[in-house]
């Protein structure tokens, strides 16, 4: 919402002052500009940390597969020598048990990851290799101090009658121990491991993950058919605390998350943070809030089954209320877990911790920086505005068309400084123009708001012409120097008293003057004022002849026209060259008056409507009618002979001589 003005300029329904104005748009832009950098250096943090998590995740579900693949290698390797090459192992204990034992040492000092190395026979036979590393062994076969290895041997025969020893081997490989041991019903030929690898016929398998029903440790097992002999089985145990240890050190955060999940798309593992879980040890299959119905849509997203090796991207995804970054990686191409696919998940709170750290700082920071700000701001909005309330003085009394004072503002700051010296030519260039142009004419005309381009409107004037009697001799005489100084004189004259009496020059036309009443600021009586101007620059005149006469120069007799009436009045011309005016028969008669005053031998005629106008505050003599130039009918004429107050009858005066005829008469003689 605005309002206008007297000058007609739109203001805003509110303002403040500058210096408020700058402290409030800089401590914005401050604010704005400090959230604005906080906010893309946040988003530029957390989607670095995000990818640098992204990648650390996909990095560590390849270093796991890879991790899978080489368990998987090192223990594939020693059964398939014992399967392809090992000839030892084709007859069952006790039959060449030197050789198995050392085939069987060898192998387990090669392969440490291999918990027990073994070979199952049709006939029930069976040689178990353990590795006393661990206590979960060392405990349950109660082995000698300096034990590190275990073979534990069932030869067949009667059920009843099965022999089974332990035998204990030190590290340089030096029988120190060898007791009986409790088999039970064990069988080799009803485990898992057996029966699949048998089905099998030569190829290696894997079994698992499972807890091992001796120690209650989480593993596997591969085996393989003897590539010779149908129905022996070579196998090893891997425990999976191997897989666990390398999660725990892999994991991003303290609550990451790493699951194993089968061919179906359920949890096989889980590796939480200080555990791991198999799925037959997890109620429903879930922990922790997933499960088989939140990881199974996860891995479908990522894409379809392939062979190559792949990482997945990573999504966001929402578990427990929790937003938690989730990677998954591709499939296992090794025989351990073969088919499984790796699922890594790290809270996306702890991810982002140092972002929102920096976020943190960087408020902290923005924060001081605003305090600083703002001092600084209203510190330079004080001195900024300083040198423009100057300006604006300055401004003010141009406006007013005083240039009494030059604007003095000076500046440091470069517009501010160029801006005063803009202000400055601008007044010097008024100032000039205000020569041209009466300065009460420019103020009327921006008082009453007719200065705004070419426009006009009807309304009443009452105007005025002036002429210098035989100008046209005088000039002739003279030199145009002093021609020109003496009109210069003869104009102030009337633009004193026109300004005095509240009129305005409209034009001055060679020796002649065009003033207008009611226009461009309204006067209800602008006939009577310009009257009283004709007859104030009569009296001024005596004083200006006078002068004339003094330096030896001819005195100026002028002759005057008025006429009141409706005119068209507003600013007129070119697109670069306006000139504020009146036009129309008005205007026409009054010039034409002027000129009539040759005929009836007056220096100052008016119109019965000036008379009308005036009532009796100005004496009139009625000289009849007469045709006047550009009118089809007559115009009654009066004479103006002076003021109601100088003694005579007020109004008009038939039959008179008036002071007017008696000039014209001194003029004539």
């Amino acid at each position: 919402m605005t309002t206008a003005d007297k000058s007609g300029f739109r203001n805003p329904s509110w303002s403040c002052s500058l210096r408020s104005l700058l402290g409030i748009v800089m401590i914005s832009l401050i604010v704005i500009l400090s959230g604005v950098l906080i906010s893309l250096d946040y988003q530029r943090t957390r989607k670095a940390e995000l990818i640098a998590a992204e990648q650390a995740m996909g990095a560590f579900s390849e270093r796991l597969a890879d991790r899978l693949s080489a368990l998987s290698a090192d223990t594939v390797a020693p059964i398939e020598l014992m399967a392809q090459t090992e000839n030892a192992f084709l007859v069952p204990p006790p039959g060449r048990m030197s050789d198995k034992i050392a085939v069987l040492r060898v192998a387990m000092t090669r392969s440490p990851q291999i918990d027990g190395l073994y070979a199952g026979y049709p006939d029930g036979s069976f040689i178990h290799a353990v590795s006393l590393r661990d206590a979960g062994w060392r405990e349950t076969l109660a082995a000698p101090e300096k034990a590190t290895l275990a073979i534990r041997t069932i030869e067949a025969g009667v059920e009843d009658s099965r022999l089974a020893y332990v035998t204990f081997l030190d590290d340089s490989g030096t029988i120190i121990g060898r007791r009986p041991f409790d088999a039970g019903t064990y069988d080799p030929r009803a485990r898992p491991w057996y029966q699949q690898a048998s089905a099998q016929g030569g190829r290696t398998i894997s079994v698992g993950p499972y807890q091992m029903a001796t120690t209650r440790a989480h593993g596997m097992t591969i085996a393989r058919e003897h590539q010779t002999a149908d129905g022996i089985v070579i196998g090893a145990d891997i425990i999976l605390a191997t897989v666990t240890d390398f999660l725990a050190a892999g994991r991003l955060t303290e609550h990451t998350n790493a699951f194993v999940l089968d061919e179906e798309l359920g949890i096989a593992i889980h590796a939480g943070p200080g555990s791991l879980r198999l799925a037959s040890a997890l109620p429903d299959k879930a922990v922790d809030g997933w499960s088989a119905k939140v990881l199974a849509p996860l891995v479908e997203a990522a894409g379809p089954k392939d062979a190559a090796p792949r990482v997945r991207p990573a999504r966001i995804y929402q578990v427990e209320d929790e937003p938690f970054l989730v990677t998954v990686g591709p499939e296992i191409s090794s025989v351990l877990l073969a088919d499984h696919r790796i699922v890594v998940a790290a809270p996306l709170d702890e991810l982002l911790a140092s972002a929102n750290r920096d976020l943190l700082h960087g408020v902290l920071i923005s924060i001081a920086v605003v305090i600083a700000a703002i001092l600084f701001a209203l510190a330079l909005a004080r001195w900024i505005s300083r040198s423009l309330q100057i300006l604006t003085l300055g401004a003010h009394r141009m406006q007013s068309l005083d240039f009494s004072q030059p604007i003095d503002a000076t500046s440091r700051v470069t517009e501010i400084s160029t801006l005063g010296g803009a202000i400055n030519r601008a007044q010097d260039a008024i100032f000039t123009f205000a020569l041209y142009v009466p300065k009460e004419f420019v103020r009327k005309g921006i008082e009453a708001g007719y200065f705004k381009g070419r426009s006009a409107r009807r309304q009443e004037v009452t105007a005025m012409f002036s002429d210098i009697y035989d100008f046209t001799t005088i000039s002739e005489n003279l030199s145009p120097e002093e021609v020109v100084e003496m009109l210069s004189g003869y104009f102030d004259v009337f633009d004193a008293a026109v300004s005095a009496h509240g009129g305005t020059i409209i034009q001055f036309l060679g020796d002649s003057v065009y003033a207008m009443w009611n226009a461009p600021l309204a006067d209800e009586d602008h006939a009577l004022h310009a009257c009283l101007c004709v007859l104030d620059i009569e009296q001024r005149l005596v004083a200006f002849n006078a002068e004339q006469r003094r330096k030896g120069l001819p005195e100026f007799r002028t002759r005057y026209g008025i006429h009141s009436g409706p005119a068209v009045v507003g600013s007129v011309g070119a697109t670069e060259r306006l000139q504020y005016t009146a036009m129309g028969d008005t205007i026409n008669v009054a010039s034409r008056l002027e000129g009539t005053n040759k005929v009836f031998g007056t220096s100052a005629l008016t119109s019965a409507a000036v008379v009308e106008r005036c009532g009796s505050a100005i004496r009139f003599r009625p000289l009849g009618s007469t045709q006047v130039k550009g009118r089809a009918e007559p115009l009654d004429v009066f004479e103006l002979v002076g003021e109601a107050g100088d003694g005579a009858t007020p109004g008009v005066e038939p039959g008179t001589t008036t002071a007017a005829q008696g000039r014209e008469a001194a003029y004539r003689g």
